[in-house]
């Protein structure tokens, strides 16, 4: 079963090829939807707040995170943990699966705080992004729009700085191992093997630089840009979006061809027991069947998020 988020709620699916799909969130314009290996159920975080389903979409709760529009959830690998990241740029976290919330003041305290802005969301900064990995459950890894990527070893508590070497509009981090890192950003696409002591640019030489997601599955890298930022996406020129597959974490990307190109841009990903999906803002939904991508079906709003439960 495939839940879509959307510009307008989350949605449901059957199987990665279908014919309709019935809305069954309507919470506004969705951010992420995301399951975790600990956690029971399935996340979505919006403009409106954060909701959890644990029956598969037909019915969900609204968890209170203090601040109303909430722009990234992490289930930490320990199942104990919930994390939740916001609008301005505050981080939460709950020990009892989101009945109660307190804010991770050590985020504030970054020494590039007062630089998190951009006139785009009203001249504020949002936590795009979290992660962590099963081997080093306490270390949590934000990306903040604008504001670069930051690290914490101790729950979220306190924080380092990781964003030297790395552009500061950050729209997601693919955290593939305690260490390992993909940066997707609107001034390219990065990685670091260090937790973010060194970064390494991995689209010199690719025209299209504005990267928002991207996605690992069996030895594959996937990314997706467009040449600009979304105000450009309607213009004469169209989005002019591109989809990447790299065998190798990066270092050399094939240039692939799907449904939608080049005027629609992939903005998610998430994967079946045998296929890999992607969502674009125009509201189609392509899969991998046998070396190729292929249409499987169309939502009514742009797809921002999926997930496969």
């Amino acid at each position: 079963m495939l839940l879509a988020g959307t510009y307008d709620g989350v949605y449901r699916a059957r199987g990665p090829r279908f014919d309709s799909a019935e809305q069954v969130l309507d919470a506004g314009r969705v951010m992420r939807v995301r399951r975790f290996e600990e956690w029971d159920g399935v996340f979505a975080t919006t403009k409106s707040g954060l909701y959890r389903s644990t029956d598969g979409g037909d019915s969900w709760t609204d968890l209170g995170v203090p601040r109303e529009e909430v722009y990234s959830v992490l289930g930490g690998p320990d199942g104990d943990r919930l994390y939740a990241g916001t609008h301005p740029a505050h981080l939460y976290v709950s020990d009892d699966s989101g009945e109660t919330w307190r804010e991770l003041s050590g985020l504030q305290d970054l020494p590039s705080r007062d630089s998190w802005h951009t006139p785009r969301h009203r001249d504020e900064a949002h936590v795009r992004s979290l992660g962590a990995h099963a081997d080093a459950p306490d270390r949590v890894v934000a990306g903040i729009e604008v504001g670069g990527v930051h690290v914490s070893d101790d729950g979220g508590e306190a924080w380092t700085e990781r964003r030297s070497g790395v552009h500061d509009d950050v729209h997601h981090v693919l955290v593939r191992g305690p260490d390992h890192y993909v940066a997707s950003c609107g001034g390219g696409l990065y990685r670091t093997r260090d937790a973010g002591e060194t970064w390494v640019r991995l689209d010199d030489g690719v025209e299209h630089t504005y990267f928002r997601e991207a996605f690992a599955r069996d030895g594959t890298l996937y990314a997706a840009a467009a040449r600009s930022s979304p105000g450009t996406w309607q213009g004469k020129r169209g989005a002019d979006a591109a989809l990447f597959e790299s065998e190798d974490d990066g270092d050399t990307f094939e240039t692939v061809a799907y449904p939608g190109h080049p005027d629609e841009v992939v903005l998610a990903w998430t994967a079946d027991d045998g296929h890999v999906l992607a969502g674009t803002n125009d509201g189609r939904v392509v899969f991998r069947s046998s070396g190729e991508w292929v249409e499987g079906g169309r939502l009514s709003a742009g797809v921002a998020a999926l997930c496969w439960v």
